[in-house]
Parts: C-alpha cells; structure tokens; sequence
C-alpha cells in the first residue's frame, strides 16, 4: 500500500475512520462485467442462519486489514486498471461513513458497487446517488425474515430499502441464498411473485453453501439433490427477464 500521507484530507481525515474488515484487491465475479476490488465493511445487525461472514458481524477494524486511508492510496495507482470498487460486509450500510466512501470512490472515476440486505433504508438513500450498481440480498418473504435474521421486524426495513433501489434508477439484481429449512418450494415460488409484483426484473438463487457457517439447523451437508425442483426453477424462470441459479 502506498503511504497514507498521500490520501487526500477528505478521506485522511475523517473521524472515527471507517472499520474495514477485508479487503480484496481484484474480483471479476462481485461485479457483472467489471474488474473491482472488494471492500468487506465490519458490522452487520442480522444474525443469518447461512452467514458465511460471521466474523464481520461485530463492528470494528480487522487486525492486518488495510485502513480506508491505505486502500485510496492504493486506488490512486489503479487508476484506468480497475474498473470499479464493491462495497460489502458484514452489512456495509452499518458503516457511518459509507456515503462519504462512496463519492471519494466516483471522485477518483471508480463506479462504485453495493453488496447489501438493506437494514438501514436512510443511510441507503444518502449512498444511492453514488451507486452504479446494487446486488440486493432478499432473505425470504419479507413478513417472515425473522426466520431467517433472528432478528424481529427485519423485513421491515429490507422492504423500504428494495423499493428505494428499484426506485431509483440504479442497476441492481436481487438474489436469496436458499436451503430447504428456510425456504420450501411453495415459499420459493410465492417470494418469486412479491418480486416479480415489486419491478424486479434480474433474480438470482444462490445455493447455501456451509463453508464458514455456524448454523446449528442448516448444518454442514451439501444441499439435497433436486432441490430446487426443476418445476420451481422454470416458474421462477417465467417471471424475470433474466434468472439463475448459482452454486457460488
């Protein structure tokens, strides 16, 4: 990393500095169709059965992590090699200071990616007027997400903040990661319709997949074969413009 004391004061200076919990210097697959980096912001308020990231749920900076500071110094010498800087977590929006990261990230002509489930709706809508993409993590039904969260009301919040998004104007993509003990098929198909209902038109499944989870009621085997059928898979498929489902 380059030495701090090249960072502009905007982003040298700020208070009680951003707490970045991980950083990866080149990606292809964090955002469609350009090479970024991926900034993991530290804090989230969900408790997901299938948090693969569990370690990022506690706010503060990771011991060995590059400080914001460092990585715009870093940006400064990929300038015209990197096409895009993704923030995600943890839940980013937990970070106070994401909008500020935002515009330093378009004032350097980075466009800038969001990875989030939408817990903060405000702070969403400070940070969408910088974003160039949005993949939105949809849990389950909104009025069942404490089944998923541990967390009372959470879709609550998750609801305002997808309509903001779709609203907005920004690109973005809804994907739900799945496992057969928080989403039967019937679930999966009712999801699709509240989505679909909702303007959304690019979905996305995303296979559970146990690496790194501490989840005592999805466990650590692979999921069951057949699942999703592949008669939810094409009714699913029927309701988007573009749909997947992903093993990663």
């Amino acid at each position: 990393m380059a030495d701090a004391a090249t960072v502009a004061p905007h982003s040298r200076d700020l208070p009680n500095p951003p707490k970045i919990g991980g950083f990866v210097p080149f990606s292809s697959c964090d955002y469609p169709g350009q090479l970024a980096c991926v900034v993991f912001l530290s804090g989230c308020p969900w408790r997901c059965h299938y948090c693969h990231n569990p370690h990022l749920q506690k706010r503060g900076q990771v011991d060995g992590v590059p400080v914001w500071a460092e990585i715009i110094a870093w940006l400064e010498q990929r300038r015209g090699l990197l096409d895009a800087v993704v923030f995600c977590g943890g839940e980013p929006l937990a970070e106070k200071h994401l909008p500020a990261m935002l515009r330093d990230v378009k004032a350097m002509g980075f466009k800038a990616a969001l990875h989030t489930g939408g817990a903060y709706p405000v702070r969403l809508a400070h940070c969408l007027p910088y974003l160039d993409w949005v993949g939105f993590d949809v849990k389950t039904g909104f009025a069942g997400y404490a089944d998923v969260t541990l967390v009372p009301r959470s879709g609550d919040p998750a609801l305002a903040s997808l309509q903001q998004v779709i609203g907005s104007g920004v690109a973005f993509e809804c994907r739900t990661t799945i496992h057969p003990q928080l989403h039967d098929e019937a679930a999966l198909l009712a999801l699709g319709d509240t989505l679909a209902g909702l303007g959304v038109q690019d979905y996305a499944l995303q296979r559970f997949r146990p690496q790194g989870t501490a989840s005592a009621l999805l466990g650590s085997q692979p999921l069951p074969a057949g699942y999703p059928s592949n008669a939810t898979t094409q009714a699913l498929a029927a309701k988007f413009a573009r749909f997947s489902v992903r093993n990663d």
